[in-house]
C-alpha cells in the first residue's frame, strides 16, 4: 500500500499477571489505535489484534501511513458587526484577533453561521511524519491502561505493571527513535527465557511472529491456546481418556507459558473417594492442571500439567507436579472422612449457632421456612411432600462440613454426596434417596447467570422453596437493593425464581405463594426481632405465627396492610427482572406491558400469554385492531351512564352494529374452547378476525347516541367486544 508501512510495538517486561494479561494487552493495543485516530494517521488493522505472552505486549500492523495529512484549522473570529466601525475600518477586537494570528486582518476569510457574517482564519499544514508522533502515541497508549498499582523500579517516579526490560519499535524496516520507561527502542526482541539465548534480531514487522516462534515464543494467544489444546488431548489420549478443558483455565494456563508443553500426570486412586468436584477444583483452580475424565465423565486418577519447556527429563517435571498437588488431596479425603462420621443430622444441628440475618434468625431458621414453603409447594405440583420437606431441612447442613469450609464453591454438590451416604436416610428407597440427594445440589440451580435450571421435579421445588424465602426475608427485613448495592443478591435470586417456574413450567399460583412467604417471613422478623417488626409493621398478622404449620392455601391469610403492599413491591420486583428477561428473547416493552399490566397469578400462564402476544404482533391486522381497542377503553372510560351487563339486540338502529354484535357473539364462542384449552395464539388470531366489522362500526355508528337507552346498548356491545379482545392482554398496549 502507497504510503504505508507495517508496524511494530513490543513492549518487553517481567512476567505479567495472569488474570490481567489479556485485559492490558487489549488496552495497549485500543490506545495505539486510539492514539493514530486522534492524529488523523490512517491505518490498516487487516484484522490485526493484540499479542502477547506472559512477559511482553505487542501491538502489530499491516499498514501505518507513514505521515499524517494536512493538518487543516479553523479559529472563529469576531463578527462583522463588532469586527468593523462604521465606516467598515477594523476595530480593536478585530486588529486583536488578527495580531494574534500574526497576520494582517485583511488576510482573513470570512464565514456565515446562524448568527451572521463573522471573520475566520484558516490554516493549512503539512502532516508530521508518523515516526515522530510515535513516541507520543506509545506513552498516552502506556498511561491510559488499567493499572491499579503500578510497579515502580530503579529511581524512576514513574511506573507500570511490571519493571520494562526492552522496547521495539519498528515503522517499515526502521527504528523508531523512542524511549519508555528509561529504556531506547531498537529491534532486539528475546526469545524464551530457557530455549534461546541472546536477542532476538527483527528485521521487519512481517517477520515478528515468525523470528519469535523459531525462537520458542508463541506471540499469538490464539496459537498458544490451540497448542495447548492439541497437547492435552494428546496427552489424555495416551492415558485412554478426554481432557476437562475449560475456558476460564485454558486462558489461565495461554497467559501462564511462552511454549506450551503437556505432561502427563496420576496421583493415587483411593483419593477418587473423594468428590470430584472437589478434586477438579483443586487441579483446576489452584494449580491450572487439566483433570482427565472417562467416557462417562468421571474423573479418573490422571491430570495433565503445561510446563513452559520442553524438559530433557519429563518425568522430574511430572514428580514436581504429582508432588505440589499431593497434599491437597489428602487434606480433602480428611475433610470428606471426617465430615461422613459427622452426619447431616449433626452438621444440620449445628446451624443453629449461625446467623442467617438478625431479623430473620439463623440458618436453621431459614431451613425450617424454606421447609414449610417446600411442603406447600410439592403437594402442588405432585411431588411428595414429606420428601421435600426432608430435603429442604437439609439443604443447609453441609454449610457447617469441612468440605465446605475449605471449597466453598461445593456447596450443595458437597451435601449430595453426604447424602448418599448417610446412615440417618437409610428409611429411604433407593429412588427416594437419590432424588434427595440430587435436590440438595439442585437446590443452587441457576448458580449464576445463564446457568441452568433445577432438572428434577424435587430439585425445582427446592430451588423455587430457596429463592421465595429469601426474597421475603429479605425485603420483610428491609434489605431491597440500592443502585449497585445488593448484599443479599435479591436480584438475582428474583430471576432464578422466576426462571425456575417459567423454563421447568411449574403450574403454581404465585401470587399466593409470595402472601404466604411474605407471611411466614414476618413471623420470623417478629419472632427475631419484635421491637423492631412493630415499629416498622405497626402489627403482626392474626395467623402468621401459625403459618409454618399449615399446607399452602389451608387458611385465608389476614395481613397488615404494610405486608400488602410488601408483597406488590415483591411482585413489582420480580417483574422487573423478567422484563429484562423477555427483552432478551425479542419481546417488546409494548408487548411485556400488555400482559403485565393484568398481573397475572401464574407465571406459567403468563409466558404463555407473552409468547402469544408475540406471534399475533405479527399478524397484519393486529395493530389496527390494537389501537381500536384503545380507542373503546377511552370510550368506555369516560361513558357518563350506566353500562348494562347485556347488549339488546333490539335496540340495534343500524346494519353495522347488528354486524359487529354477530361477529362478536360468534368470536367469543369460538374462543371459549382456547382459552379453556390457554390456547392463546389461536384466540388472537380468531379475535384479528373481527377487525373488518370494527372498523365499519366506527365509520357508521355514533357511539354517543342522544337516546340514551341506544347509547347505553351500544356501550355495552363495546364492553362485551373490549372484554374478549383483554381475554388475553391488554392489547392496547400494542398501539403506538
Amino acid at each position: 500500500m502507497s504510503g504505508f508501512s507495517p508496524l511494530l510495538i513490543e513492549l518487553g517486561t517481567e512476567e505479567l499477571p495472569v488474570k490481567a494479561l489479556p485485559g492490558l494487552a487489549q488496552a495497549f493495543f485500543d490506545g495505539v489505535i486510539a492514539g493514530f485516530e486522534k492524529r488523523g494517521i490512517a491505518f490498516d488493522r487487516a484484522g490485526a489484534k493484540p499479542l502477547y505472552t506472559p512477559r511482553r505486549l505487542a501491538v502489530l500492523l499491516p499498514g501505518v501511513a507513514v505521515e499524517q495529512p494536512e493538518q487543516r484549522g479553523e479559529v472563529l473570529g469576531p463578527y462583522l458587526n463588532i469586527a468593523l466601525d462604521a465606516e467598515g475600518k477594523p476595530t480593536k477586537a478585530l486588529e486583536g484577533f488578527a495580531a494574534k494570528a500574526g497576520i494582517d486582518w485583511t488576510a482573513l476569510e470570512k464565514t456565515t453561521d446562524n448568527k451572521g457574517e463573522r471573520f475566520v482564519l484558516r490554516t493549512v499544514k503539512p502532516g508530521a511524519k508518523t515516526a515522530a508522533l510515535l513516541p507520543e502515541v506509545v506513552a498516552e497508549a502506556l498511561a491510559g491502561m488499567p493499572i491499579p498499582k503500578p510497579m515502580r523500579w530503579g529511581e524512576r517516579d514513574s511506573g507500570f505493571a511490571r519493571p520494562v526490560h526492552w522496547l521495539v519499535l519498528l515503522l517499515g524496516d526502521a527504528v523508531v527513535d523512542a524511549e519508555v520507561f528509561g529504556v531506547k527502542a531498537d529491534r532486539m526482541s528475546r526469545g524464551h527465557r530457557f530455549h534461546h539465548e541472546g536477542p532476538v534480531w527483527i528485521s521487519t514487522p512481517g517477520d515478528y511472529i515468525d523470528v519469535l516462534r523459531a525462537a520458542k515464543v508463541l506471540v499469538n494467544p490464539e496459537e498458544r491456546r490451540h497448542r495447548v489444546v492439541a497437547e492435552v488431548d494428546a496427552a489424555a489420549a495416551k492415558a485412554g481418556g478426554k481432557p476437562r478443558i475449560t475456558d476460564d483455565n485454558l486462558e489461565q494456563v495461554q497467559c501462564l507459558v511462552e511454549w506450551p508443553k503437556a505432561v502427563l500426570c496420576a496421583f493415587e486412586r483411593e483419593f477418587l473417594a473423594v468428590p470430584q468436584e472437589a478434586l477438579i477444583a483443586t487441579m483446576e483452580a489452584n494449580q491450572k492442571f487439566f483433570p482427565v475424565l472417562d467416557v462417562d465423565g468421571r474423573l479418573t486418577e490422571h491430570f495433565i500439567g503445561i510446563a513452559n519447556i520442553e524438559s530433557k527429563d519429563d518425568s522430574e517435571v511430572r514428580k514436581g507436579y504429582e508432588r505440589v498437588i499431593r497434599p491437597r488431596f489428602a487434606d480433602a479425603k480428611f475433610f470428606f472422612d471426617e465430615d461422613l462420621k459427622q452426619g447431616l443430622a449433626s452438621m444440620n444441628e449445628g446451624l443453629k449457632t449461625v446467623t442467617y440475618q438478625a431479623k430473620l434468625g439463623t440458618v436453621w431458621d431459614k431451613a425450617q421456612r424454606v421447609a414449610a414453603l417446600a411442603e406447600s409447594i410439592a403437594g402442588e405440583v405432585g411431588v411428595n411432600p414429606a420428601l421435600a420437606k426432608q430435603a429442604a431441612l437439609l439443604a443447609k447442613a453441609d454449610l457447617q462440613s469441612r468440605m465446605v469450609n475449605e471449597f466453598p464453591e461445593l456447596q450443595g454438590i458437597a451435601g449430595r454426596y453426604y447424602a448418599m451416604k448417610d446412615a440417618s436416610l437409610d428409611d429411604l428407597s433407593a429412588d427416594e434417596r437419590n432424588q434427595l440427594a440430587d435436590a440438595l445440589d439442585e437446590v443452587y440451580m441457576p448458580r449464576f447467570a445463564g446457568d441452568a435450571i433445577a432438572p428434577s421435579k424435587l430439585g425445582q421445588v427446592l430451588a423455587i422453596s430457596e429463592r421465595l424465602d429469601t426474597l421475603a426475608g429479605g425485603f420483610a427485613a428491609g434489605l431491597r437493593p440500592t443502585g449497585n448495592r445488593d448484599p443479599f443478591s435479591l436480584r438475582r435470586n428474583a430471576l432464578g425464581l422466576a426462571r425456575s417456574i417459567v423454563e421447568k413450567q411449574v403450574q403454581i399460583n404465585w401470587t399466593r405463594l409470595i402472601e404466604w412467604a411474605v407471611a411466614i417471613a414476618n413471623s420470623a422478623h417478629y419472632e427475631n426481632s419484635p421491637e423492631t417488626y412493630l415499629k416498622e409493621f405497626g402489627e403482626i398478622s392474626q395467623n402468621a405465627m401459625a403459618l409454618r404449620k399449615m399446607p399452602l392455601g389451608s387458611v385465608s391469610l389476614t395481613l397488615t396492610n404494610l405486608e400488602l403492599e410488601l408483597i406488590v413491591f415483591l411482585q413489582d420486583f420480580i417483574f422487573d427482572r423478567l422484563r429484562n428477561y423477555y427483552a432478551d428473547m425479542g419481546a417488546s416493552p409494548q408487548q411485556f406491558e400488555a400482559v403485565a399490566s393484568s398481573r397475572p397469578s401464574s407465571l406459567v400462564d403468563f409466558d404463555r400469554r407473552l409468547k402469544a402476544i408475540g406471534e399475533f404482533a405479527k399478524l397484519p391486522d393486529a395493530e389496527a385492531l390494537a389501537a381500536a381497542n384503545k380507542r373503546i377503553r377511552n370510550i368506555l372510560k369516560k361513558a357518563d351512564i350506566a353500562i348494562p351487563d347485556a347488549v339488546d339486540a333490539l335496540k340495534f338502529q343500524d346494519d353495522a352494529e347488528r354486524a359487529l354484535h354477530a361477529v362478536v357473539e360468534q368470536a367469543i364462542a369460538d374462543t371459549d374452547p382456547l382459552l379453556a384449552n390457554r390456547d392463546y395464539v389461536a384466540v388472537l388470531a380468531r379475535l384479528a378476525r373481527l377487525r373488518p366489522e370494527v372498523d365499519t362500526f366506527f365509520d357508521k355508528v355514533m357511539v354517543n347516541a342522544e337516546d340514551p337507552a341506544v347509547r347505553a346498548n351500544r356501550l355495552a356491545l363495546l364492553q362485551r367486544l373490549a372484554d374478549r379482545l383483554g381475554s388475553v392482554a391488554a392489547i392496547e398496549h400494542l398501539s403506538v
